[in-house]
């Protein structure tokens, strides 16, 4: 009996369903065929503004985001950058008790000036991208009547012959259409850092009486090339640069030390504070000399030592106790 029930109940549940679904049928067939019946519209832009299917091209592409370099560590190096110059105290010819000119050479082939020729910043780079960029101002090594040493300062180098002056030089042949030899002529050739060894400095040791201090300031620097003169091969400087004009650039660029990458030191505080190693090669004197004018092998050191320790005991017997 329960099953006879069980049995009219669900044919009565599926017949319910059956209609409910006819009914729908019903109701949305009048909408399908009212559309159908309705006329098609033809658009001359309808080819044109066909889109392909799949395709969204409503969209814009958006602004290129430009390339942003990351920071290449944990801080960035800028209180380098913004160096500024600390000026030497004001000098007066009255107060100028005692006063010596000398000239130096640093040979960067000394442990204690290998930053002077890092790859990672070398001083001749400095110098030159300087000039090129007209910060700084060469001056011709030439010698003239008025400036028999050629250190004074005295003939401005035109733009771009500073570098040409470093760049090793060669000689080319000139030959005819037939190939005979009319002539040579001197071509540059390309500037090789590394090919600078020495630089020498002008500097003057001062007794200031008004600060009584005893202190040397440089004056010049020049980088030096070899030069072949009389068979015979020879450091001469290249140009010469005004040092207090190269002080604002050289406060501007770190030096690399082979100690620790935090240094914070600068070019102008490695010339101020002395950290280089250097030898004398010239002092003020009445017949102009050079050391190498009087003295040869090892008597050179010897001299050149002599007047170093001359400068140093002028100070020292200066004081009486």
């Amino acid at each position: 009996m329960k099953t006879r029930i069980l049995v009219v109940l669900l044919c009565l549940a599926c017949i319910s369903s059956y209609a409910q679904r006819k009914r729908k049928k019903k109701a949305t067939a009048p909408a399908q065929t009212a559309q159908q019946q309705q006329p098609a519209t033809f658009s001359p832009n309808a080819a044109t503004s066909a889109k392909p299917t799949g395709i969204d091209t409503t969209k814009k592409a958006g602004p290129v985001k430009p390339f942003e370099r990351p920071l290449d560590g944990y801080f960035k190096k800028t209180n380098i950058l913004s160096a500024k110059v600390t000026p030497y105290p004001n000098l007066r010819e009255s107060d100028v008790a005692f006063a010596k000119r000398v000239w130096r050479e640093i040979d960067l082939r000394e442990k204690m000036n290998a930053y002077l020729v890092s790859p990672k910043q070398r001083l001749i780079d400095v110098l030159l991208n300087a000039i090129d960029a007209g910060e700084l101002t060469a001056y011709d090594p030439i010698s003239t009547k008025d400036d028999p040493g050629g250190d004074s300062f005295s003939v401005p180098l035109a733009q771009g012959k500073a570098r040409s002056k470093m760049a090793d030089s060669s000689v080319v042949d000139k030959f005819d259409a037939n190939g005979n030899k009319v002539g040579s002529t001197v071509q540059a050739g390309e500037f090789n850092p590394d090919s600078v060894i020495k630089f020498r400095i002008k500097e003057d040791w001062v007794f200031d009486r008004q600060r009584s201090i005893f202190e040397p300031r440089i004056v010049g620097i020049a980088p030096m090339i070899k030069v072949k003169i009389a068979n015979n091969e020879d450091y001469q400087p290249a140009f010469w640069v005004y040092f207090p004009e190269a002080r604002h650039i050289l406060a501007t660029k770190e030096v690399v030390s082979r100690n620790s990458d935090a240094t914070g030191l600068s070019f102008d505080d490695a010339f101020v504070k002395r950290i280089f190693t250097s030898y004398i090669v010239k002092e003020s004197n009445d017949k102009d000399e050079r050391i190498k004018d009087y003295a040869s092998g090892i008597d050179r050191l010897y001299e050149a030592e002599r007047m170093k320790k001359t400068l140093m005991d002028w100070e020292l017997t200066l004081w009486q106790y």
